[in-house]
């Protein structure tokens, strides 16, 4: 399973629909745990069940496409199910007891309630009641090489810098690799980022760091036009944006810099011991 991601282009109402959507998701998973809660015995299928209920009693949930009001169950049973793993491994300290969700992020529909644009692939309408309809995809041609009949599942993601699309696809993935018949030791610590047994150290970015003083000024901003009790001022979310972006910002150099340095780490070590300064892909 690969998962393959781009970038919404859509209006305004259509943003709100997506976040109503988000919101109606949260609901379903929260009143699927608290069934569970009430009720004993119940398992992930009685939960699939409840979901058709929550539909007939809640106009809102009913607007939202089945498969992604299942999706939603699953999530919970997920949850559920990870207690009990850990209670039967009898993992120290806390087992994970499911906590209700209070900010979520996205909604994951199955193989209905979407329909991509046949031609083109530029374009997704989402055919629940919601009213979210098409929007566009800005991103790379990746999604081209695959048959819908491969894409599993449709999320609706929402981040800081704005709202994501992503395409799970079920496909094998292989990669023909000779051993060398050579190993490597890896260290990660403080000083660098990672030292290995060629003698090879790859200094650590710091990233936060970086930006820590940025963070901290941006945080100050935020604390103080925060009201307590009081709805907030626009100019608080406006900050909070900002502050949401920073951080994403960060996280995003961190995943790219680790990527990056996985593919190439062996051959940085081979050729460092052969004399070469660096990698290619990695310079």
């Amino acid at each position: 399973m690969i998962v393959i991601e781009y970038k919404i282009k859509a209006k305004q109402y259509q943003l709100t629909a997506i976040d109503q959507a988000i919101r109606t998701s949260q609901f379903v998973r929260n009143k699927a745990l608290r069934y569970w809660m009430d009720n004993k015995g119940v398992n992930k299928y009685d939960l699939n069940k409840y979901c058709r209920i929550l539909a007939k009693e809640y106009s809102f949930a009913d607007a939202l496409n089945s498969t992604a009001r299942q999706s939603s169950a699953e999530r919970a049973w997920s949850s559920i199910a990870r207690f009990f793993d850990n209670c039967n491994k009898k993992v120290k300290g806390k087992k994970g007891f499911p906590k209700f969700k209070k900010y979520s992020r996205s909604v994951e529909y199955k193989k209905s309630g979407w329909k991509l644009d046949e031609v083109t692939k530029k374009h997704i309408t989402f055919t629940d009641k919601n009213n979210i309809g098409r929007v566009k995809l800005v991103g790379s041609r990746d999604i081209y090489f695959y048959q819908p009949e491969q894409i599993k599942r449709v999320r609706l993601v929402r981040r800081a810098d704005g709202y994501y699309c992503q395409f799970c696809i079920s496909i094998e993935v292989k990669e023909d690799m000779e051993p060398t018949g050579k190993a490597i030791g890896l260290d990660m610590g403080l000083n660098y980022f990672y030292a290995d047994s060629f003698g090879h150290t790859e200094e650590n970015p710091r990233f936060y760091r970086k930006t820590e003083k940025r963070l901290n000024r941006l945080n100050r901003r935020k604390s103080v036009k925060y009201r307590k009790g009081q709805r907030q001022s626009n100019n608080y979310h406006k900050v909070r944006r900002q502050y949401a972006k920073q951080h994403l910002r960060v996280s995003r150099q961190r995943k790219d810099h680790a990527v990056k340095l996985s593919h190439c780490v062996g051959r940085v070590s081979r050729l460092e011991a052969s004399g070469v300064a660096r990698c290619v892909r990695c310079s």
